[in-house]
């Protein structure tokens, strides 16, 4: 059966990633006030797209990986964004930069090595995570208290070991893995049925 490529989701996903070179273009200008109101409806496409998908039942792989790619140039973008508006700001919390900036990659890298594809989990920790650090970082560039940020860059450093741990246990990629005990349990589920069948290919 043909995926559905034109989905509300998949719209939100898209708008997503097609708002990274704008968001480049304000904070090389300057444009500090533009830009954060432009993140701010990004990040929120990002919680409104997986949302949307299980409400809606438009989940797909295509889906997954259109969030992932729209997750992962968010991200990596933000950081060079921050560096030309908010440059005090970020040496001021260049650890906590760091730190995120490692925990983001390090999974992505690993998951390319063994699958050849950006990873698609989306698990519970990583979906809390992406609020935490969403309404952190906001709050870091509009001026606010820096508690919030620090804290959820410890909780993504925790979540992102959790996608490093299932793709070291999964045989093969996946999409939308909860958790790493659902990794698990899939992956014995799995290798149960290749079992069987090679027991009954052994009768035959």
């Amino acid at each position: 059966m043909t995926e559905r490529l034109v989905t509300i989701p998949n719209i939100l996903s898209g708008l997503r990633l097609s708002s990274v070179p704008v968001l480049l273009v304000l904070a090389r200008q300057g444009y500090a006030d533009a830009f954060l109101l432009l993140l701010i409806f990004a990040l929120l496409t990002d919680v409104a797209d997986g949302y949307l998908a299980r409400r809606l039942r438009q989940e797909s792989e295509f889906g997954a990986r259109l969030d992932s790619w729209g997750d992962f140039s968010i991200y990596l973008s933000t950081p060079l964004c921050a560096w030309w508006l908010w440059p005090e700001i970020v040496r001021r919390e260049a650890p906590f930069v760091i730190a995120v900036l490692a925990a983001f990659l390090l999974p992505i890298l690993i998951g390319f090595a063994k699958y050849r594809r950006l990873t698609s989990y989306h698990t519970w920790g990583a979906k809390l995570s992406a609020v935490l650090m969403s309404i952190g970082t906001v709050l870091l560039f509009a001026g606010g208290p820096p508690w919030l940020f620090r804290f959820s860059t410890i909780v993504l450093v925790l979540t992102q070991i959790e996608e490093i741990a299932i793709t070291i246990v999964s045989p093969e990629w996946r999409s939308n893995v909860p958790t790493i005990r659902h990794a698990l349990r899939r992956t014995r589920e799995e290798r149960a049925k290749g079992n069987g069948n090679s027991g009954e290919k052994a009768e035959d």
